[in-house]
């Protein structure tokens, strides 16, 4: 969520909600370092929404949604803009947070301060020893002191000579860790259903192994931006092929253990033909993209002559973190299935589900149906077998401006292997009772 955007319009709490959402992450990306909490403010006078000061977005939306939040303080200039990010500003919105009950649990010191493209008015900017010391001596202690319950992360980025330096002399409780799976330009299809989510775990490894190499292995990891592509968003952002990938990188977020992650961005970020990508090659029906995953509302903002759509209206990639809200489960834990067969095609993630099994099995075939046998160790039936689906058909629909959501089929008690047909496409929850 973020500063620019209206939130105290109706209909984005019940949005989140019925996309399973838990967790927000606010003020922004790379204008939380030139970002003032207290004044609502931007260095250079940039926009921000009346709107949206943080009390205004605690009262609108965190509140009522009971969501739990992350916050990006800023690193990259003080108040007064002349230097680089004062601790006593983050010190004293932790402070204040705490004075008025607010839930916020994960506070980060900047936004990919390791990047050129950052606001960084320290005399060496996006160094990590300038970074790291400033963590250490300046924003980690005074914001434990604000509020020793609070968590303190630093950012890293595997492969940019930084990790080595940050992780091994800042403190920090935990690490927030951003990905986008293609240039901008560059997107396909075929990359972004089959093979990024895969490179987003292996990226994630990265993060793991440069933890334990500075001694921290068990350091909890916090992905706080996930995207298909990193700007200028074209159709494909709004397409059943985001969607598909947004699912998988969920099922490998379960698997690796990670437990709070945040999508880039919840709403505000759409785009149309002038700067995002609307290449035939790549599937899809709207003359806007963008990097919100709710629709903004009528006309969609900043999206010049763009399909009007109502506000809050679940766009594909929010469908993926509905049906995964099914199966990433407080109080549950990851199971690890067995595919057999077309790999290609089919991708499985599962966790226990109130005492049966959730399975999540992907068909990502554009054309052709996968009929894929399911089973479970020791198991010869069950009670009852429900398949909750978001396919290519389903958001077919979306041609004639109609978004629909998955379906669900019950099986009732069936007997065990089960076999079940998976549509091109698609998403699909195997939920089976004990």
């Amino acid at each position: 969520m973020a500063y620019w955007f209206d939130q105290s319009q109706t209909g984005m709490v019940p949005a989140l909600q019925t996309a399973g959402i838990k967790a927000l992450r606010w003020p922004g990306g790379s204008g939380s370092d030139v970002y003032h909490w207290a004044t609502n403010t931007l260095c250079g006078g940039g926009y921000t929404a009346p709107s949206a000061s943080f009390p205004n977005f605690m009262n609108d939306i965190v509140n009522p949604g009971n969501f739990d939040v992350a916050i990006t303080v800023n690193y990259g200039s003080n108040a007064a803009c002349n230097a680089g990010g004062d601790p006593s500003e983050a010190a004293a919105w932790v402070a204040s947070a705490l004075a008025n009950g607010n839930k916020v649990s994960h506070w980060t010191v900047g936004n990919e301060v390791f990047g050129s493209w950052e606001e960084d008015l320290h005399p060496l900017p996006h160094d990590p020893t300038t970074y790291a010391n400033a963590v250490a001596t300046g924003f980690y202690p005074q914001m434990k002191a604000a509020n020793p319950n609070t968590q303190v992360g630093v950012v890293v980025a595997p492969g940019y000579n930084w990790d080595a330096i940050v992780l091994s002399k800042a403190q920090y409780d935990f690490v927030e860790f951003h990905f986008y799976a293609q240039t901008p330009g560059q997107e396909s299809d075929s990359y972004l259903v089959g093979q990024a989510a895969q490179a987003f775990a292996t990226q994630l490894a990265a993060v793991k192994a440069d933890l334990s190499s500075a001694g921290h292995p068990t350091t909890p990891i916090y992905v706080g931006e996930l995207g298909s592509v990193y700007s200028n968003p074209g159709k494909q952002s709004s397409s059943i092929t985001q969607a598909l990938y947004a699912g998988q990188v969920l099922g490998e977020l379960m698997n690796a253990g990670v437990a709070r992650a945040t999508w880039w961005i919840g709403f505000g970020g759409c785009a149309d033909s002038s700067s995002g990508n609307f290449s035939s090659s790549l599937y899809g029906w709207q003359n806007f993209g963008g990097y919100m995953v709710f629709s903004d509302g009528t006309p969609e903002y900043g999206c010049g002559n763009a399909t009007a759509v109502p506000l809050g209206t679940l766009l594909p990639t929010a469908r993926a973190f509905q049906l995964f809200s099914h199966v990433a489960v407080t109080g549950e834990h990851v199971l690890t299935p067995s595919v057999t067969g077309d790999t290609t095609d089919v991708r499985a993630y599962a966790a226990t589900s109130n005492g049966g099994v959730a399975i999540v099995v992907f068909n990502l075939n554009e054309t052709s149906s996968e009929t894929v046998t399911l089973q479970l160790t020791g198991h010869s039936s069950s009670s009852a077998v429900s398949v909750l689906t978001y396919d290519k058909s389903l958001y077919d629909q979306s041609e004639t401006n109609v978004w629909a959501g998955p379906t669900t089929t019950n099986l009732g008690a069936q007997s065990l292997p089960l076999t079940v047909t998976l549509a091109p496409w698609s998403m699909n929850v195997v939920t089976f009772s004990p």
